[in-house]
C-alpha cells in the first residue's frame, strides 16, 4: 500500500511566481479611495491612534485576495490525495493436502532436534511451513489450500480457502486413528473426495475471469498400504488424470524396520515392524497424472520433498493495483485523524474576509 500527495498539472504553479508583483500591485491605494471625502472624515473622527493602526493594516486586504489566487492556482495544479492499494490475485494455485491418519502414522521414526516424534507430527509441522513458510520453505500465501484426511473414512478438514490460517489449525488438530473401527487406509477415498473439492472450486470459478484457477494439485501422504475404502486409488487417480489434477505421492516412513504402535493387553506397545509401503502403487498415480512420487524416511527428507513441489508448483499471479485518490481541491481529506475542508473552501472564506474587511473598517485603504 502507498500513500502521498501529488499534483496532477503542477506546470500551473509557476503562476505563483506572479503572486509577489500582484500583491504589490493591489497594495497601492486605488485612485477612487482616495477621493471619498466622507471616508476622510470618519478617519479623522477615530483618532490619530485608530487611524493609525488602519493605515499600518492596509497591507492585509490584498493579503487576503493574493492567498486566495495562490489556493486557487494550487486547485489548477490539481492536488491528489492518492492511496495505492489492492493486490488481485489473478491466477493461483489450488492444493488439496491429502494426509494419512492411520494408526501406523504414530510409529517413531521422525525426529527433529534430536527429538523423536511420530510421523504424523513430522508431517503436520511441515505442512504448516509449506503453507506459512519457515524452514527455508517460503509459503504459498497466494494459493488456496485444502484439507482431506483419511484412515478408514476420508474427511475434508477444509475446502480450499485462502484462509490459512483455518487450514493450520485443522491441520494441527489432526490425530491418529487408534479405535479398531476407524483405523485403516482407504488411500483411493482420500484422493477421489479431494478430487471432488477441486472439481466443485472450478465450476464456481468459471464465470469470473478474475478468480482464475492456474493449476490443481492434490499431495498425498500415506505411510501404509490402500486395504479400505469404496474407491480404488488408481480409479481415483484416473478421475484427477480426467480433470486434468497433478497427484504428488510421498511415502512415509524410514526403510527396512521402525518402531510401530501395537495394541496388547498391557495397552499400546511400541514394536520394531518392517515398513511397508506400497511405492509402486504411489508411483503409477503420480505417472498417470502428471505428478512424481517421493520418498521421505526423515523430517530433513520430507522438507526437501516439500521444497521440491514448492518449485514445481509456481504460482502466476498478477498484481493489479487501483489507484483511489481525493481531489483534494473539491473533497475533504484526513490529516493527522482531523477531517480537514477542501481548499476551494479555504479560498471563498479567504475572499469572503477580503470583502467584509475592504467593505467595512478598510475599505478606504483598498
Amino acid at each position: 500500500m502507498m500513500r502521498g500527495l501529488m499534483l496532477e498539472q503542477p506546470w500551473w504553479l509557476l503562476l505563483l511566481l506572479l503572486l509577489p508583483l500582484v500583491w504589490m500591485r493591489w497594495l497601492r491605494p486605488s485612485a477612487r479611495a482616495t477621493v471619498v471625502l466622507p471616508a476622510a472624515g470618519a478617519l479623522l473622527a477615530s483618532g490619530a491612534r485608530g487611524t493609525g493602526l488602519l493605515v499600518r493594516a492596509r497591507w492585509l486586504v490584498p493579503t487576503l485576495r493574493t492567498l486566495a489566487v495562490a489556493i486557487l492556482v494550487l486547485g489548477l495544479a490539481g492536488p491528489i490525495k492518492a492511496n495505492e492499494q489492492t493486490r488481485v490475485l489473478v491466477e493461483g494455485i489450488a492444493i488439496e493436502m491429502v494426509i494419512d491418519r492411520s494408526g501406523s502414522m504414530m510409529a517413531l521414526d521422525f525426529s527433529r532436534a534430536n527429538r523423536q516424534m511420530d510421523r504424523l507430527d513430522a508431517v503436520k509441522l511441515v505442512a504448516t511451513e509449506f503453507i506459512k513458510g519457515g524452514g527455508g520453505l517460503p509459503g504459498r500465501p497466494n494459493d488456496l489450500i485444502g484439507l482431506v484426511t483419511f484412515a478408514r473414512f476420508a474427511d475434508s478438514l477444509s475446502p480450499p480457502t485462502l484462509d490459512h490460517d483455518f487450514v493450520i489449525e485443522a491441520l494441527m488438530s489432526l490425530r491418529p486413528a487408534t479405535q479398531q473401527g476407524e483405523d485403516g487406509t482407504a488411500i483411493g477415498d482420500g484422493v477421489a473426495l479431494a478430487v471432488e473439492r477441486l472439481r466443485d472450486l472450478a465450476e464456481s470459478r468459471t464465470d469470473d475471469p478474475s478468480r482464475r484457477i492456474k493449476s490443481r494439485v492434490i499431495i498425498l501422504l500415506t505411510d501404509g498400504e490402500n486395504n479400505a475404502g469404496d474407491i480404488d486409488p488408481m480409479t481415483a487417480a484416473e478421475l484427477a488424470r480426467t480433470l486434468g489434477i497433478r497427484v504428488y505421492t510421498i511415502g512415509v516412513g524410514s526403510r527396512g524396520m521402525a518402531p510401530m504402535p501395537v495394541q496388547t493387553p498391557l495397552g499400546m506397545q511400541y514394536v520394531n515392524q518392517p515398513v511397508s509401503i506400497d511405492e509402486d502403487l504411489l508411483r503409477r498415480m503420480a505417472d498417470l497424472t502428471g505428478g512424481e512420487y517421493f520418498r521421505a524416511t526423515d523430517e530433513r527428507s520430507l522438507r526437501a520433498i516439500y521444497e521440491r513441489i514448492d518449485m514445481l508448483e509456481k504460482t502466476a499471479s498478477e498484481e493489479r493495483r487501483y489507484l483511489q485518490s481525493t481531489a483534494l481541491a473539491v473533497e475533504p481529506f484526513t490529516l493527522g485523524g482531523a477531517r480537514i475542508p477542501p481548499l476551494l473552501l479555504g479560498v471563498v472564506v479567504l475572499l469572503a474576509l477580503e470583502l467584509l474587511l475592504s467593505h467595512t473598517r478598510l475599505r478606504l485603504l483598498t
